[in-house]
């Protein structure tokens, strides 16, 4: 018997998760045949030793009997009321519960925040570098990621007026990620208050990615793009999995603030699909209070002598002192996006680069390209692991381009 070809939706034509793609794939392979792999490509704190507070887990366990029945489709008023004093303790006043979406981490309010937004062809900007789920959920949802460009020679900050220049009737949105994945940059207020007036002159609805909006470092702060926006509705999105290194728990949320009033349909087809899936994950919601008014431990972690902070300047020091590397240094979240001088090695490769370093050196990065960016000069690290290890891996990755370099001459 002849069986027929089963063929993939071309609704996935133009989506890319290169994180966990090609690359992801061998190095399980690798580890399969007995090859110990130093992982850097994703922000799991929890494969890196991180936990959660204690506290978060106590009060999972304490209401497990609570939480065997469907919730709302928000989510339980507990985690949504939390998420509301967070919000206003910021000076985000126009919120309630009612404007507030528990979803199965950020992935899935992403995807639903889009549904509910898109029709065919409707377009929105998408930072480019970004993190490639915005794009590949533009996509999904029927729309047209327009990347703008977040330049590294620009500290790997958008030019509001080049912004600007890419609108056009069918965009409806603006994505800000701050602070940055891939890049680890942090906006300033400024600068966010010009992307917002953009947005606001074009009635676009901004979506700010602020899930590591606590993972900061030598001084610089993050403006909630919510206490900018006026004129235009904004979601805000965060949630438990960076700050409190709960990955696993898959808890995120959704905050409508802004000009709500003009955007009855659209929340009301939020709603709809919330409903759709029945409810989010209820045992990791009743961590949400916990977390939001407790004792915030992101603190001692990225500051001098914290791990985080510790490994991030192994990192920095380690580019500094690379023949190879130039950086320009994360302020915020957890990866850097060091890029390869072309001009000591003219025909780096990433994607070659990224096989080479895991085949040989057992490291396993993520190609810059994997991020939506014009060029191949670059890669994501996350800075996760201890400061050793990371001193370790910089060690191997010099080997390998020094071998390219060689190779050149």
């Amino acid at each position: 018997m002849t069986f027929a070809t089963v063929p993939s939706s071309t609704a996935l034509e133009g989506v890319k998760y290169e994180i966990r793609g090609k690359l992801a794939r061998r190095a399980l392979e690798l580890e399969r045949m007995g090859n110990e792999i130093i992982a850097l490509n994703i922000g799991n704190p929890g494969l890196y030793g991180f936990r959660t507070p204690e506290t978060m887990r106590q009060a999972m366990v304490r209401n497990l009997a609570r939480s065997e029945p469907y919730c709302h489709q928000k989510g339980i008023f507990p985690a949504r009321e939390a998420v509301v004093m967070q919000q206003q303790s910021r000076g985000i006043m126009d919120v309630g519960a009612e404007d507030v979406f528990i979803g199965n981490g950020v992935s899935e309010l992403i995807d639903l925040c889009l549904r509910a937004l898109l029709n065919d062809g409707d377009e929105v900007l998408v930072p480019s570098p970004d993190y490639p789920l915005w794009t590949a959920a533009t996509v999904l949802n029927r729309g047209r990621a327009v990347h703008y460009p977040c330049r590294p020679e620009n500290g790997f900050a958008p030019d509001p007026d080049e912004v600007e220049a890419l609108i056009n009737p069918r965009t409806r949105a603006i994505v800000i990620i701050n602070p940055n994945n891939p890049t680890g940059a942090v906006y300033d207020r400024d600068l966010l208050e010009s992307l917002v007036r953009v947005a606001e002159r074009h009635h676009l609805v901004v979506m700010s990615d602020e899930i590591y909006d606590q993972m900061l470092y030598d001084g610089a702060e993050t403006v909630p793009v919510a206490t900018l926006v006026k004129e235009s509705l904004c979601v805000s999105l965060s949630g438990l999995s960076k700050i409190y290194r709960a990955c696993g728990y898959r808890v995120g949320w959704a905050v409508f603030s802004g000009n709500k009033e003009h955007a009855g349909d659209y929340l009301h087809g939020v709603e709809l699909l919330a409903a759709l899936r029945l409810c989010s994950n209820v045992p990791g919601q009743w961590a949400v209070q916990t977390a939001l008014g407790g004792f915030q431990s992101i603190g001692e972690l990225v500051q001098p002598g914290g791990r985080l902070y510790e490994t991030r300047q192994a990192l920095i020091d380690s580019v500094r002192a690379s023949d190879y590397l130039d950086l320009v240094e994360p302020m915020g979240a957890m990866y850097a996006f060091p890029r390869v001088r072309r001009e000591q090695i003219p025909d780096f490769d990433d994607q070659r680069f990224g096989m080479d370093l895991l085949e040989h050196k057992h490291v396993l990065v993520a190609p810059g390209v994997s991020f939506n960016v014009p060029y191949s000069d670059h890669f994501r690290i996350t800075t996760l692991p201890e400061p050793a290890v990371m001193r370790d891996v910089f060690g191997r990755i010099e080997e390998l381009l020094r071998d390219y370099a060689v190779a050149e001459v």
